[in-house]
């Protein structure tokens, strides 16, 4: 059963890998009670989010992969003991290139510009001197919080263009990727040195109960008024309400926002983002580019082919 929006867009690779010997369901945009009629027969779950009372009654299920590095949506505890949960990836280039863009786009104020040009006014510092300059990125400084996929090729990315790189993650022992040349790479307890000597702060841990809240009053303030903020994780890594302040009080100098603490339908925040002009917003599309989920569908694709197969899958996060 494919239950994933953008990833039945890629169903061919997934169908092969079964080579017809099993049936497909896209499940999509089917309504909830349909997609519970059907879970009783489904031996693979396609999909980011599974509730638990249909968890429980997938009585053949044998594997639930997930369209992305986070299972969070996954209900562990109502799955039977024998169902391997899956993840995957390939999203970390495009992420990176979406914090780029970003923190250009927020250097540059391009967004303003782009209004001001639309209504008709030229906003620039030879045509109005008292606008402030733009910043290039070269020789700046960029802190990355997590260090695993994303986190590193965001550095890759930053080293190229000229930044200097440092970043915190869980185990800082582990080895730094080739062709990677941070200025240090230190634990969770050097997190206040890094956000007091970064322009720039990406956030890129996956949300748990340790990094929940993670951000906050203070560490918004150790930043500093010229520093950006880059959220590429989850929304509440970040305390919603700290932010919204520290942006409209410019006890921060801007953010962009990939990430948010409530989903469609719904507004992304309760609290007014998109009044600020120092905030860039997108919907959660930083990783969405067809390269992302073509690797995707056929890793997936791989999956499914090593466990009818009876050959040990690979990403898996949770044993049969």
């Amino acid at each position: 059963m494919i239950g994933h929006r953008i990833l039945s867009r890629f169903h061919e690779p997934l169908k092969a890998a079964t080579e017809g010997t099993h049936d497909w369901l896209d499940a999509w945009d089917w309504d909830p009670g349909r997609i519970s009629g059907a879970l009783p027969d489904v031996e693979v779950y396609i999909g980011s989010k599974l509730g638990a009372e249909d968890a429980r009654r997938a009585a053949r299920l044998r594997l639930v992969h997930v369209v992305g590095a986070g299972y969070d949506g996954i209900p562990f505890d109502a799955l039977a003991p024998g169902v391997t949960v899956a993840t995957t990836h390939h999203h970390g280039p495009s992420i990176a290139e979406h914090v780029l863009m970003s923190a250009l786009m927020l250097s540059r104020d391009v967004l303003t510009a782009d209004r001001a040009l639309r209504d008709g006014r030229w906003s620039n510092v030879a045509v109005d001197p008292g606008l402030p300059f733009g910043s290039t990125l070269r020789g700046r400084r960029v802190g990355i919080i997590g260090f695993g996929e994303t986190g590193t090729e965001v550095a890759r990315l930053c080293q190229a263009v000229g930044l200097g790189v440092r970043a915190v993650r869980r185990d800082p022992t582990a080895p730094v990727p080739t062709g990677l040349r941070p200025d240090w790479v230190g634990g969770d307890d050097r997190l206040p040195e890094l956000l007091a000597e970064s322009d720039i702060v990406v956030v890129t841990v996956p949300l748990g109960p340790a990094t929940r809240g993670l951000i906050g009053p203070d560490e918004l303030k150790a930043m500093g008024p010229g520093s950006l903020l880059v959220n590429v994780a989850r929304g509440p890594v970040v305390q919603e309400e700290a932010l919204y302040e520290a942006l409209r009080s410019g006890t921060i100098g801007g953010a962009a926002l990939d990430v948010w603490w409530s989903g469609p339908p719904d507004p992304p925040s309760r609290l007014p983002f998109h009044e600020l002009s120092n905030v860039l917003m997108t919907p959660h599309n930083s990783g969405h580019t067809a390269d992302t989920f073509a690797a995707r569908a056929a890793e997936i694709a791989g999956n499914i082919g090593r466990l009818l197969r009876g050959e040990p899958l690979v990403n898996v996060v949770r044993g049969p």
